[in-house]
């Protein structure tokens, strides 16, 4: 190794890099470490050009120091612009997305589908399940409001009849469904409810909290779902159901009824009795009828086909079950509870084994197959 050599180049491979743009500091350091790599290398590899092979490696290692710098600054400046440690300021964007996706520009079925799929969360296949369509559909409806805004400001929020609605469904899928968004849909409806004060608000939000206050109660240890009638009511949340009946209270009080305050007010009367023998069925029925005035929704007859079951006896329960379109999800399960409590066991281990095949989720898929095993053995006895 000619040190001479090097020696005698590195003023001029300074000069090259400074004219290079390289402040003088940063080129002497880039230098100093290319004479360093030379006395490694150069004894194996003599270049044929020492200058040109000084010149190119200081400068590459030059660059390399200044990329480090560069990079080091950015993570200083991060980190001088993160929030300091402890609480978060109670700042969420989550329920102004759901407004904004609730466009004026949409029909309201379409700003629900796209919000449950963009900020709910929610898979195009639980929307369709929601809807009661075929998922191809609902992947088409979906497709068609992304279109549909992708031009548009999103400087006008939707209405909140259109949020509500995206809160319900996402709470429902929360509360039976494979995600757990229960809590996030009540939290959300919370801030609806201290910024809105309408009383469907107010009835959406007891509905949730009074569902919810029956959570720890609808499975068991093993994970198998506990029908209502067979729950454990101590362990219901008192604190959540006197809540929720006291908003819905308020709420039924400004006489301006809509279908959340009904669905809330047959969860005030399960909630209420003492025992699943002392329902109210009769008053449950009443308000059947009433939800079933403002929505006409298939579902809501399905399970007043159940009230009046319990209220008038199964053969009138089956009676009203008949009206209804037999393709409805869970139809199946609620025949095989009424030919149960009819006494026909053969189509009631029949139905239930079928409403198991086309069940939604493990859970209920289990429990509608136990209950077919549990009549088969005892017809067999």
């Amino acid at each position: 190794m000619d040190e001479v050599l090097l020696r005698s180049l590195t003023p001029s491979v300074l000069t090259v890099l400074v004219r290079r743009g390289a402040d003088f500091a940063a080129a002497e350091d880039a230098v100093q470490d290319a004479l360093v790599e030379a006395i490694r290398v150069w004894p194996a590899e003599p270049p044929r050009d020492a200058k040109g092979w000084l010149v190119t490696v200081a400068w590459r290692k030059f660059l390399d120091a200044a990329r480090s710098d560069a990079t080091r600054r950015r993570r200083e400046d991060r980190v001088e612009e993160e929030p300091a440690p402890g609480p978060a300021p109670a700042v969420d964007d989550t329920l102004q997305l759901y407004f904004l996706c609730a466009h004026p520009s949409l029909t309201p079925a379409s700003a629900v589908a796209l919000t449950l799929r963009a900020v709910g969360g929610l898979t195009t296949r639980q929307i369709a399940a929601a809807y009661l369509v075929p998922e191809a559909t609902m992947a088409q409806r979906i497709s068609r409001a992304k279109r549909t805004v992708a031009g548009v400001r999103f400087d006008r929020p939707g209405d909140v009849a259109t949020v509500l609605r995206v809160l319900y469904l996402v709470f429902n899928e929360g509360y039976s469904g494979d995600v757990d968004l229960a809590a996030e849909a009540i939290r959300l409806t919370r801030q609806v409810a201290a910024a809105v004060g309408h009383p469907e608000v107010a009835g959406l939000l007891a509905l949730m909290l009074l569902h919810h206050a029956r959570r720890a109660a609808r499975t068991a240890s093993d994970g198998s779902l506990v029908p209502l009638a067979e729950q454990d009511r101590g362990r219901w949340d008192t604190a959540l159901i006197a809540e929720g009946v006291g908003i819905l209270q308020a709420a039924l009080a400004r006489d301006r009824l809509g279908e959340f305050q009904a669905q809330a007010a047959i969860a005030a009367l399960h909630a209420d009795a003492p025992t699943a023998e002392e329902t109210d069925w009769v008053q449950i029925v009443e308000w059947y009828d009433e939800l079933t005035r403002l929505t006409d929704s298939p579902v809501v007859r399905l399970n007043r086909a159940v009230a009046v079951a319990e209220a008038d006896g199964p053969r009138a329960g089956l009676a009203a079950l008949a009206a209804l379109d037999a393709s409805l999800p869970r139809h199946a399960a609620v025949a095989a509870y009424l030919h149960e409590r009819d006494g026909d066991l053969a189509t009631a281990a029949r139905l239930y084994a079928e409403a198991a095949h086309k069940a939604p989720n493990l859970a209920e898929r289990d429990h509608l197959t136990r209950q077919a095993a549990r009549l088969n053995a005892r017809r067999c006895r």
